[in-house]
């Protein structure tokens, strides 16, 4: 009896002490605490009624399909507020105490650099932070290993990026149309945050999209379009092969947001980027970049000539519209790749302004080609003078 009255017994294995244990868990405001479970049990429901909303879409029930969107909204803004909750009380106070991973110290940055937009962009800020909360779950919910759930929560979670990538690019687009107001470095900020937006969507919702969405009539476009800009999603890209990704992400705004970068800011972008493809062949040393830049261009223009002004019905200026009309028809006749490249170095010396010096240098590249083509002829600048003349060369 004395022996085993002297029998020590370890701590966490007794009852009470696992009880303690367990409490102490789920007090602390971490990913695996209350603020954890509060988000998993708002997700389910957000499934759950959006699952619901979804099957009464076709519905002509009007009063049901209005309830199912009501209790949808509303459980989606409660699962909303429940992350907010996480970063403010786990995430927050990890990264005070020094006990927060990279990951959890980056998207504390990102979140506050999000709540920095409430104040000038309001609309911004409200878009991106539905984003970024919605975003940072999906990345935690992914490793639970509920695949199922996760497989569920995609069809959500795609339907809802989708919407708020559009609501952030269409307000770039009004504030495109806004040139008045914005100029100088805020209209390059705002061509960069275009292009930006486009790449995030396509490096992280777009895969998403292909795996679910394989039934959408533009999938092989969609799915050619993401395998082209695969190519430079990695590694250091020098300017030529920047500005080539961008061209890839503009052409695939033209199927994936149609509506949300409306022609009027896709054609702003086509003529930046085009601009700038433009001064990189007259700035460029190497022949072989000069060419490899060259044969982008010509890549770049049909696009914008296919993709964007062929269903271009509004045009402010009547002699440009008949202008194009010209142009269409030959275009539309051409036999080969040749005779279309013919036609756009036409167009280009055409549109071309020469009071910028960089366009004297890009005429007479233009110039080169189409001699090259046999379309012209390179005659010497010089003329003799006999002696009976009564005209003196003048150099």
């Amino acid at each position: 009896m004395e022996e085993r009255s002297l029998k020590v017994i370890p701590q966490n294995t007794t009852f009470f002490s696992k009880i303690s244990s367990t409490l102490s868990k789920l007090l602390t405001p971490t990913k695996l605490g209350i603020n954890g479970m509060l988000i998993s049990m708002k997700r389910n429901n957000v499934i759950k009624y959006y699952e619901a909303y979804k099957k009464l879409e076709t519905s002509n029930d009007v009063a049901k399909k209005e309830s199912a969107s009501n209790r949808y909204e509303e459980s989606y803004t409660l699962y909303l507020e429940s992350i907010d909750k996480f970063i403010m009380d786990s995430v927050y106070k990890k990264v005070k105490n020094g006990s927060a991973s990279v990951y959890e110290r980056d998207a504390l940055s990102s979140y506050y650099n999000i709540v920095h937009l409430k104040e000038t962009e309001y609309l911004e800020y409200k878009y991106r932070k539905q984003k970024f909360l919605i975003e940072l779950d999906f990345e935690t919910f992914k490793e639970s290993g509920k695949e199922k759930f996760v497989e569920k929560y995609k069809s959500l979670y795609i339907e809802k990026m989708d919407l708020l990538y559009k609501g952030i690019l269409k307000n770039y687009s009004v504030k495109l149309a806004d040139g008045l107001r914005t100029h100088g470095t805020g209209l390059v900020n705002l061509y960069k945050n275009i292009f930006e937006t486009l790449e995030e969507y396509i490096k992280k919702v777009l895969p998403i999209k292909l795996e679910i969405d394989k039934e959408n009539e533009n999938y092989a476009s969609i799915l050619a379009g993401y395998e082209e800009y695969e190519k430079f999603s990695v590694g250091k890209l020098d300017e030529k092969e920047y500005l080539e990704k961008n061209m890839i992400l503009l052409g695939l705004s033209r199927v994936l947001f149609t509506h949300s970068l409306p022609l009027v800011a896709a054609e702003q972008c086509y003529n930046k980027l085009l601009k700038d493809v433009r001064n990189l062949i007259v700035t460029s040393k190497n022949a072989n970049k000069k060419e490899e830049t060259y044969q982008m261009l010509i890549k770049l223009i049909e696009d914008y000539n296919v993709k964007l002004l062929s269903t271009k019905v509004y045009w402010d200026n009547s002699d440009e519209r008949e202008s194009y009309k010209k142009f269409w028809s030959k275009y539309s006749k051409s036999k080969d790749n040749e005779e279309k490249e013919i036609l756009f170095l036409k167009r280009e010396l055409s549109q071309i302004d020469m009071s910028n010096k960089n366009n004297i240098e890009l005429r007479k590249f233009y110039k080169s080609k189409l001699v090259e083509f046999g379309v012209m002829k390179n005659f010497k600048n010089s003329c003799i003078t006999g002696e009976a003349s009564r005209y003196k060369k003048v150099k």
